[in-house]
């Protein structure tokens, strides 16, 4: 990642006390996860720059109803599925693919659903592969992508409500597509809690970040 600009809660707070109402960044910039809050906060709007000019508002508030949702050939009928379901749920649903049960690799997909997120144009994801945990692992190597895979409610409401999760990955071969249903909903249904396990957070958030400066 060297080579590019990382934009922290700082950059966003000192242009908030310059009065500035936008930030332009670089398209290829790191925004950490406290940053785009603290722009949220502040009413500050992130602009990308090659976007300039196209982008009317706080992209948060747009996508706070949009989940992207991917998966590899194992995921494909769970994925298909959840997909109708969220859609009568009055989610919006922004399919990444695969397309179909043909076999294909898992981080392809992992990866775009965790970009999407990452630059703001869903507030959720959801990725399945056959067990979730290799889908996680990718999606956690997106900048700002705090992935985990879930395996019950207990743990889908953990990750959201003290890890504030934004991608969920779910096992084809461990769970039943009800499960998956009663899973998905308390992910999406719970909020993060703050207070102590925003200081947590945050340390997750500096961990990442000491590996995105430059040198």
């Amino acid at each position: 990642m060297a080579g590019k600009k990382l934009i922290n809660d700082a950059a966003i707070r000192d242009a908030a006390a310059a009065g500035d109402t936008t930030v332009v960044v670089p398209r290829d910039a790191i925004v950490t996860p406290l940053a785009r809050d603290t722009a949220r906060e502040r009413g500050i709007t992130i602009v990308v720059g090659e976007l300039a000019g196209t982008l009317t508002g706080p992209v948060p508030a747009a996508v706070e109803n949009v989940v992207a949702i991917g998966s590899d050939h194992g995921g494909f009928e769970f994925k298909e599925v959840l997909k109708t379901w969220l859609s009568e749920k009055g989610w919006k649903v922004v399919d990444v693919g695969t397309e179909s049960p043909r076999s294909c690799d898992y981080p392809d997909f992992a990866y775009a659903v965790a970009r999407i997120v990452s630059d703001e144009r869903a507030g959720y994801g959801i990725m399945i592969d056959g067990a979730g945990i290799g889908s996680a692992i990718v999606c956690n190597k997106v900048p700002g992508i705090r992935a985990a895979s879930a395996y019950n409610e207990f743990t889908a409401w953990n990750a959201r409500a003290h890890n504030n999760v934004n991608v969920l990955t779910l096992g084809s071969r461990s769970l039943g597509i009800e499960v998956c249903k009663r899973v998905v909903s308390t992910f999406l249904d719970t909020s993060f809690e703050g207070g102590r396990h925003e200081r947590r957070v945050r340390k997750m958030q500096d961990v990442e970040d000491r590996f995105s400066r430059q040198p």
